[in-house]
């Protein structure tokens, strides 16, 4: 959420970052409410005013005998009192308006991001590693993980639906090893906090990160309750200091989770149907971390350095871009999209989204810390990103780690946690 006196002060600002972000929030409509929120107020301040020395008049014409003029009077106030508690009515109804207007308006955009109207003006700012060369046709992961017998769309589709898949086997044990080794490194190697959050939150949660309410139709949300399947940890692990101070000596604040993630996808609009890529439930490594506002755009780099640090150990090859002001999310200042090489779709395709959101979610879910020095609180600036999405992770390592005979290679670092499994083979082989 943007600060109010920034809507007052410097509404040109305001406007550009919407044209920027190809977006039409409400803005004229935001200043008339808030104009009018604030008329409001101030008649009714004035009235009371008026109201308070009426009362003391009143008094001091019965003490001199002219009742009559005091009786006048008496009904004169009672008028105005009617005419505050109206203007009070309409304030609180002024004031609600302009709160929920406030929502919808997306955060501020750093100066680094790249003007453009999509994905398409991204800016690549580094690639590391070379795409595996195949002497045989590649196969997509969909057909990949069948033949070997360790992912089953057809099945889950029975038990579920569509966009949901069934591992087992060694696709099980896969998964399972990711997790276990992002979560180690995270926490032994970067100084991560894990964190087991629920995995149910409720709207004020949702709304502290910014998924609510402008993103309520991509959510599961649990009929007759205020409470919502997670779309990631971010929405947990952020709010778990929803409504606190914290010291600043304690910052920057780093947690890591590991969580499944359950997302509608309303606005996916058949992209990426196919496969393990979109899914309506999948797993997820979480990095959070919680900064001062001089401090967090170095936070950035690392956080982003620690999901590119796990892509280089898995021997995966990378792409970082920065995302464009037109592709840019919601609640974040500025992006950074870590894209893994897919052999069998011949790109890079996005497997971490790496955030600092400013001071954006910390006002929505009041956020602060003390400053060592004293003074007032300040709200803390918020960063997340995914270290890494593992089922994404798990689609590049059977793609570029094939082999010819069917196989795929478990990357070395993994095979500690797959009881020294060095290679996946079809089932039954």
């Amino acid at each position: 959420m943007l600060p109010r006196e920034l809507f007052r002060t410097d509404a040109d600002r305001i406007r550009s970052m919407l044209e920027a972000r190809r977006t039409d929030a409400p803005l004229d409509r935001l200043l008339q409410v808030d104009e009018d929120w604030r008329s409001s107020v101030a008649r009714g301040d004035e009235l009371r005013s008026r109201r308070n020395a009426g009362s003391k008049e009143i008094g001091a014409l019965y003490q001199a005998g002219r009742g009559d003029e005091a009786d006048a009077l008496k009904v004169e106030m009672s008028a105005v009192g009617e005419q505050i508690k109206t203007l009070e009515e309409r304030s609180k109804a002024f004031e609600q308006a302009l709160n929920e207007l406030e929502l919808s308006f997306p955060n501020l955009i750093h100066e680094s991001v790249p003007p453009g109207a999509d994905e398409q003006a991204n800016r690549v700012e580094r690639v590391w590693g070379e795409p595996p060369t195949f002497d045989f046709e590649p196969q997509a992961h969909w057909d990949l993980g069948p033949a070997l017998g360790i992912v089953d769309f057809e099945r889950a589709a029975k038990i579920t639906g569509a966009r949901y898949a069934v591992l087992q086997g060694s696709g099980a044990a896969l998964e399972r090893a990711l997790i276990s080794w992002m979560i180690d490194v995270n926490t032994t190697r970067f100084g991560y906090t894990e964190v087991l959050p629920p995995y149910i939150v409720n709207s004020s949660a949702l709304l502290g990160t910014g998924q609510l309410p402008k993103f309520g139709d991509d959510l599961f949300h649990i009929e007759g309750t205020d409470s919502y399947l997670i779309p990631t940890a971010e929405v947990p692990v952020t709010n778990l200091h929803r409504d606190e101070t914290l010291a600043e000596d304690r910052l920057p604040l780093r947690y890591t989770a590991f969580t499944p993630c359950f997302r509608a996808e309303a606005g996916s609009y058949g992209k990426d149907v196919r496969g393990l890529i979109r899914l309506h439930q999948f797993h997820k490594v979480e990095l959070v971390q919680f900064a001062t506002p001089s401090s967090s755009w170095d936070q950035l780099e690392e956080l982003t350095g620690h999901a590119e640090t796990l892509l280089q150990e898995l021997r995966l090859p990378y792409r970082v871009v920065t995302l464009s002001t037109g592709d840019l999310g919601f609640s974040a200042a500025k992006t950074y999209d870590l894209e893994v090489w897919l052999p069998a779709l011949g790109c890079y395709r996005e497997i971490s989204s790496c955030s600092n959101y400013t001071d954006f979610q910390a006002r929505r879910a009041r956020i602060r810390y003390q400053p060592v020095n004293g003074g007032k609180a300040r709200l803390v600036h918020t960063l997340n990103g995914s270290a890494l999405a593992i089922g994404r992770t798990a689609v590049a390592i059977l793609e570029n780690y094939q082999q010819k005979d069917g196989t795929v290679i478990v990357p070395e670092v993994l095979r500690p946690y797959m009881h020294g499994l060095e290679a996946i083979e079809p089932v039954g082989t």
